[in-house]
C-alpha cells in the first residue's frame, strides 16, 4: 500500500532521529485552503503530542518559493501534488503523498440564475464577471484554468474567452489581502468584486458561512475538476515533523479533514 510506503521511507528527508529534549516548534506551511481544517488538526495533534506546531497558511505556489530561497521549513502541505514533488526532485524534501482531495465549485451572488447546467453559459456571459485565484501563484487558479481547458471541448473558443475575462483576484503575492480572521472568497465576493468565483469546495462552504446569501453550485462532470493534497517534510526537518505527517495520515487527523468536506484517502 503506498501509504505504508510512504510511512518507512518518512525519514529519506535527512532528519536526525535523536530526541531533543527542548525542541523549536515545528515550522509547518500548508495551503490557504487548509487552514480551517489544519487548524483544528494542529490543535488535536498538540493536545496528544505537547509538541508546539507554528503554521502558516498561503497559496502553495507562495510557499514552495520560499523554500526554494531557504525559509527554515519542515512539513509543507501543498493543494497539488506538482510543488511538494518538484522539491522531493530537488533533493529539497522526502518522498510525496496524498492526504486529501477537493475539487472546485462556484461561488455566485444571490442575484446570478445559476445552476450546473447553465454554469457555462454563464461564465461566457459577457455581463457576468468571473474571479478566479491566480495560476501559478495558487493551485486554485491552476484549478480553474483546468475548467477552462474542459470548457474549450464543450464550446470551441471557450478556453480563451475565459482565460481572458478571468479577474485573478486572490492568491497572488500583489492580491489584495481580506481583513484578518476573514475568508477571502467571502470578502472579494462580500465587496462585488466579481459575479461568479470558481474556488474549491471547502472554500465555499467557509464563504458562505460568513455571507450567508452566496450561493454555491456544484460544476456538471463535464467540467468538474479535483485537487489532490500532496505532503512532504522538507529536508533536515526536525524528528517531531515526522509525527506531525502520520498524525495527519492517521484516522484522527484524516476524520478531521472530511469534517471540513475534504475527501480522505486512507479513511475507509
Amino acid at each position: 500500500m503506498k501509504y505504508q510506503w510512504f510511512l518507512g521511507t518518512l525519514f529519506i528527508a535527512g532528519m536526525s532521529t535523536q530526541v531533543v529534549a527542548h525542541e523549536a516548534p515545528i515550522e509547518f506551511r500548508a495551503a490557504g485552503s487548509l487552514k480551517a481544517a489544519m487548524t483544528e488538526v494542529i490543535g488535536a495533534y498538540q493536545a496528544k503530542s505537547h509538541s508546539e506546531v507554528a503554521p502558516q497558511f498561503a497559496p502553495s505556489g507562495l510557499l514552495r518559493s520560499r523554500i526554494e530561497s531557504g525559509e527554515k521549513v519542515d512539513l509543507f502541505a501543498s493543494a497539488n501534488m506538482k510543488h511538494p514533488t518538484t522539491l522531493s526532485k530537488a533533493s529539497r524534501s522526502g518522498d510525496v503523498v496524498m492526504f486529501a482531495r477537493n475539487k472546485l465549485c462556484a461561488l455566485a451572488q444571490p442575484e446570478v440564475a445559476l445552476t450546473s447546467d447553465t454554469l457555462l453559459t454563464q461564465m461566457l456571459n459577457s455581463k457576468i464577471r468571473l474571479g478566479t485565484s491566480t495560476p501559478k501563484a495558487d493551485p486554485a487558479g491552476d484549478y480553474a484554468f483546468k475548467v477552462f481547458e474542459r470548457a474549450e471541448h464543450l464550446s470551441p473558443g471557450a478556453q480563451q474567452q475565459l482565460e481572458t475575462k478571468a479577474l485573478q483576484l486572490t492568491g497572488g503575492p500583489d492580491s489584495a489581502k481580506p481583513p484578518k480572521g476573514r475568508n477571502p472568497y467571502g470578502w472579494v465576493m462580500e465587496n462585488k468584486q466579481a459575479d461568479i468565483f470558481l474556488t474549491y469546495c471547502t472554500n465555499a462552504v467557509l464563504a458562505q458561512k460568513e455571507v450567508k446569501p452566496l450561493k454555491i453550485v456544484q460544476l456538471p462532470d463535464n467540467l468538474s475538476v479535483g485537487a489532490n493534497y500532496g505532503l512532504t517534510v522538507i529536508q533536515d526537518a526536525q524528528p517531531h515533523a515526522a509525527e506531525l505527517a502520520l498524525f495527519i495520515l492517521s484516522p484522527q487527523g484524516q476524520k478531521i479533514l472530511a469534517s471540513y468536506g475534504f475527501d480522505t484517502p486512507t479513511l475507509p
